[in-house]
């Protein structure tokens, strides 16, 4: 992506140094889809969280068996890093990560320093199992939806960010998360 439109994008503000938007939300609600989408509307740069999980991390969850807190803080400090080193060289940048809980958005924040916007996408549990069933190539299983939703904890009226019904269609969804950004 050529920096001119990464640093500069129509649809959002030149910055000193650049903004994050988390798009976040329990596996199968569409993180990395739409995350991808909003990165190359806005010509931002994306990130997919998942990228940064250690390969005992996928094993483990490729087993079934859900992250703990201690499996999580490590990944939540990557994932801060990258989005700190991003935002200090002026990109703006889209991650899909899961940040299921406050505390984890919290660390988000503190590891970054980055203005952070959370967009929290809304699934229907049922669409969630259908969802992850339905993809091929991902070390989630459908049998940890469940873990992720109790694990949820929506966003805070003090938290920069917003819901969105991911059930939709995916420009619909966009759309939407425009309008909660003010693009």
């Amino acid at each position: 992506m050529d920096r001119d439109r990464t640093e500069h994008s129509p649809g959002l503000p030149a910055p000193a140094a650049g903004l994050a938007i988390v798009v976040m939300g329990a596996s199968g609600s569409g993180k990395s889809t739409i995350a991808a989408a909003l990165a190359a509307e806005l010509g931002a740069r994306y990130l997919d969280a998942d990228d940064l999980h250690t390969p005992e991390a996928v094993e483990q969850m490729r087993r079934g068996v859900p992250l703990t807190d201690e499996d999580r803080w490590p990944w939540l400090e990557r994932i801060g890093a990258r989005v700190a080193q991003e935002t200090a060289a002026g990109a703006h940048l889209v991650v899909a990560c899961s940040a299921l809980r406050r505390v984890y958005r919290d660390r988000l924040r503190s590891g970054s320093g980055a203005d952070l916007r959370f967009v929290l996408l809304q699934v229907p549990r049922e669409v969630l199992i259908e969802r992850v069933r339905g993809r091929s190539g991902h070390f989630m299983p459908a049998t940890l939806v469940d873990s992720q939703l109790a694990t949820l904890e929506p966003l805070g009226a003090d938290e920069s960010g917003f819901a969105v019904d991911a059930s939709r269609r995916e420009i619909e969804v966009l759309g939407r998360i425009e309008q909660g950004l003010g693009l």
